[in-house]
C-alpha cells in the first residue's frame, strides 16, 4: 500500500526530505504523497521514514492503493533502474 497524509498535517516540513523516492511534495494546503512513487521505503529502509519522523502521526496506509510487499519491491526496483 502507498501511504497518504491526512488533513491533520501541520506542514512541519520534516517528511519531505526523508522520502528516498521523492514521493512527498507540498500540496495546496498540506503535504501529499504520490502513490505511484511511494514504496513505503521498501528497498531503502526497514520502516517508512516519513511515518518515523511525523510528529502528529498523520501518515497511514492508503486503502485506495493496496500493494503487497512483493509489489512494493517491484515498484522500488522499477524506480531505481
Amino acid at each position: 500500500m502507498a501511504l497518504y497524509i491526512t488533513d491533520e498535517c501541520i506542514n512541519c516540513d520534516v517528511c519531505e526530505p526523508e522520502c528516498p523516492n521523492g514521493a512527498i511534495s507540498q500540496g495546496d494546503e498540506i503535504y501529499v504523497i504520490d502513490p505511484n512513487l511511494c514504496t513505503e521505503c521498501v528497498g531503502h529502509y526497514e520502516t517508512s521514514q516519513c511515518v518515523e519522523v511525523c510528529p502528529v502521526d498523520c501518515i497511514p496506509k492508503d486503502p485506495n492503493y493496496e500493494e503487497s510487499q512483493e509489489q512494493l519491491l517491484e515498484k522500488y526496483e522499477h524506480l531505481t533502474k
